[in-house]
């Protein structure tokens, strides 16, 4: 990050169309898209006017991140999609990602929403890291290529695999992981994922690796939902190596 620290980061809803558009930039900067993957300024005026979500990070006057989120309904309970959650590289690792994750929750409680949903890419350790142990999401789905061809190079060329994150606002487990409470939940398999996924997917030579690996992922994966099991918690190693913890998971723990 730059000389800013968090305590200098204000968080704040967006409303203009000023802020929509740099957000457009945002998704350039950070993720290095085409113009076909962007996400178009009017999507943020539409979600920010039909009950979705449109947070920023400030830094001063300028945006350095946003997170963006849409109504939705699925299974007879509305909810919030969260879609794009967007930092700059230079103001990462200080917790803004989280700090706009907090805020949307605070948003969604206060309008009586109790879930909110996002996806991400099961190769992304960081991610995987902040979404399951430092929010207290679980995951019970998986989609194999959600998104199609994908043109930022981060995804080096991969199907755009992606879990889908439930974030139970208003239950036990989240209350405790956001107060710094372990939660203890036995764990019956274990998925890893290799630091060195990221030098593969950027290795044309090695792009193969990448490529099995979340093959074999997937195949895990989908076997641990389609046995009722779910991931409840993650680790990381002092290598930077991850591992999805698999166990089992109840509707009445969502409370």
């Amino acid at each position: 990050m730059s000389a800013s620290t968090q305590n200098d980061i204000q968080i704040q809803p967006l409303t203009s169309l000023e802020h929509f558009e740099r957000c457009v930039v945002l998704q350039l900067e950070v993720w290095g898209y085409s113009d076909g993957d962007v996400i178009p300024r009017r999507v943020f005026v539409v979600a920010q006017r039909i009950g979705g979500q449109v947070i920023g990070a400030f830094d001063g006057d300028t945006l350095v991140g946003f997170a963006m989120s849409l109504p939705g309904y699925r299974a007879g309970l509305p909810y919030l999609h969260s879609h794009m959650l967007a930092v700059l590289p230079q103001y990462r690792n200080a917790g803004i990602g989280r700090c706009l994750k907090l805020a949307q929750r605070d948003d969604a409680i206060a309008r009586g929403f109790d879930l909110m949903e996002w996806t991400f890419d099961p190769l992304e350790i960081r991610n995987s890291h902040l979404n399951i142990n430092r929010l207290g999401a679980i995951v019970r789905r998986y989609q194999p290529d959600f998104y199609g061809p994908s043109s930022s190079p981060l995804q080096g060329g991969l199907p755009t695999d992606r879990l889908y994150a439930e974030w139970w606002l208003r239950s036990a487990r989240v209350a405790s992981i956001l107060h710094g409470e372990a939660q203890p939940q036995q764990i019956l398999e274990r998925i890893t994922v290799p630091h060195s996924i990221y030098q593969w997917k950027q290795n044309a030579q090695q792009r193969n690796l990448a490529q099995t690996l979340q093959s074999s992922n997937r195949t895990a994966l989908e076997s641990a939902f389609q046995r009722g099991l779910a991931v409840v918690g993650y680790e990381r190693d002092a290598e930077g190596n991850g591992a999805f913890l698999l166990g089992h998971w109840t509707e009445a723990m969502n409370k």
